[in-house]
């Protein structure tokens, strides 16, 4: 089987006396439930990137792969700073297991590295929240637990119920019910001609919830292995198995666009320590004009001249960005005088009367020398949300499109053309921008 593996560069961070660690992350580009899952933005950032970034806070990970056969997501795991082991097409359908990609990635990370991992870690960018201190307990309870394998669990409740008869989700209209029927299945995908039977309680009795023995629900985010065990035994579960508990409020897999929009949902609560970027995460800031700089309202005289408002605050803070070496470009789709005035007004270059923004910005990017995923690219509406997935930092003004805020890493207090420019200049300049 032929082997193929990118680097990105990132040193081994093995330590002396520390298992050698490997974090691999499978992401195929054959996605049928959710289409280019692996690079869809959950708070402004693509899954496959969540993960290696999960990867490269835990600090008993020596290096991460991602094993994939997609280009578009081989592009996304390097810029976060990720190995890239591009997968064949024997073990990249859709019949494909966990498995034999990690199998794969093992070798190709050995030939590369010349050094055998240890411990290897099944990391799955399908768990938005995962973080590096879960994936620290999966490699402790291997490394200094004794275990075998080790996964990520969370504590459930939850009274689940099976139907006696082995065809009843098939007539409840499927595993997810069909909304809507009725006749025999009920309304919501109910079987009214089956028995429902109790799988961990007995149906006659409704003991407390104190008096249950704990059932933990196995997440899919991590799991972790013998690196040696896991070859002879090639599955992930063999010899002995530690549960590795976890906070349940930040379990979530996407397999469904529903389960997606929940994420991006729960982003904004979720990821704390993720708030507004700093000077050293950005190289360049991108801004569109028409309800990003101005209130998106447009006047027209009588001879169909346009006017708009704009905010004094925007231009010093611009102003403060071209002297701190910061490059700003504007990108508009509109092919106004407008934004050329406003342009020449700030002194910084401009783009507009645009079709394809995104592809407009790769490219100025190209020129510039600016790696993408270092770029705050300020929007407020749909068609801004291309260049969103393109970025690093996608930010949306705060009266933005709610589709826009959703996908956003960050939001400014501030509306379009009252200010929000000059609180993104503050986030980057910090006390040498006075707010």
């Amino acid at each position: 089987m032929t082997q193929t593996i990118t680097s990105a560069g990132e040193p081994s961070r093995a330590s002396a006396g520390e298992a050698r660690v490997l974090a691999v992350i499978p992401a195929r580009g054959g996605s049928k439930g959710v289409p280019g899952k692996n690079v869809a933005t959950v708070g402004g950032v693509p899954l496959v990137a969540r993960a290696v970034r999960a990867c490269g806070a835990a600090r008993r990970i020596t290096a991460t792969v991602v094993s994939t056969d997609d280009p578009a997501i081989a592009e996304v795991a390097r810029s976060a700073g990720a190995e890239v082991v591009l997968r064949p097409a024997a073990i990249a359908g859709d019949t494909a297991t966990s498995e034999a990609a990690v199998l794969h990635a093992m070798d190709a990370y050995e030939a590369m590295s010349g050094a055998a991992a240890e411990v290897v870690l099944l990391v799955q960018c399908t768990s938005p929240f995962v973080t590096g201190e879960e994936l620290d307990g999966v490699v402790e309870a291997i490394t200094e637990g004794g275990a075998d394998t080790a996964h990520t669990v969370a504590p459930f409740h939850g009274f689940v119920w099976r139907a006696d008869r082995p065809d009843a989700a098939e007539a409840a209209g499927g595993s997810h019910g069909s909304h809507g029927s009725h006749g025999a299945e009920g309304a919501g995908g109910a079987d009214f001609r089956g028995n429902g039977v109790g799988v961990n309680h007995d149906k006659s009795t409704r003991p407390r919830r104190q008096d249950r023995p704990q059932d933990l629900l196995e997440t899919g985010a991590a799991y972790g292995f013998r690196a040696d065990g896991f070859r002879a035994a090639r599955h992930r579960f063999f010899g002995r198995t530690s549960l590795v508990w976890t906070d349940p409020a930040r379990v979530l897999e996407i397999d469904e666009p529903a389960d997606l929009e929940r994420a991006r949902a729960l982003a904004p609560l979720l990821d704390a320590g993720v708030t507004t970027p700093r000077r050293d995460d950005v190289d360049a800031v991108v801004l569109d004009f028409d309800g990003t700089q101005t209130d998106d309202r447009v006047l027209i005289d009588a001879d169909g001249h346009e006017t708009v408002s704009v905010h004094r605050g925007d231009g010093l803070g611009i102003a403060a960005l071209r002297r701190a070496g910061v490059p700003v470009l504007i990108l508009s789709t509109e092919t106004n005088p407008v934004v050329a005035a406003r342009a020449r007004k700030l002194q910084v270059p401009v783009l507009h009367g645009i079709d394809r923004k995104d592809l407009a910005l790769k490219q100025w990017c190209e020129e510039q020398g600016i790696a993408p995923e270092r770029v705050l690219y300020a929007g407020n509406d749909v068609n801004d949300l291309p260049c969103f997935g393109l970025v690093g930092w996608p930010v949306a003004v705060a009266g933005a499109h709610d589709v826009v805020r959703a996908a956003a890493r960050a939001v400014t207090t501030r509306d379009g053309g009252d200010g929000a420019i000059r609180e993104i200049a503050a986030w980057l300049l910090g006390p040498t921008l006075a707010r």
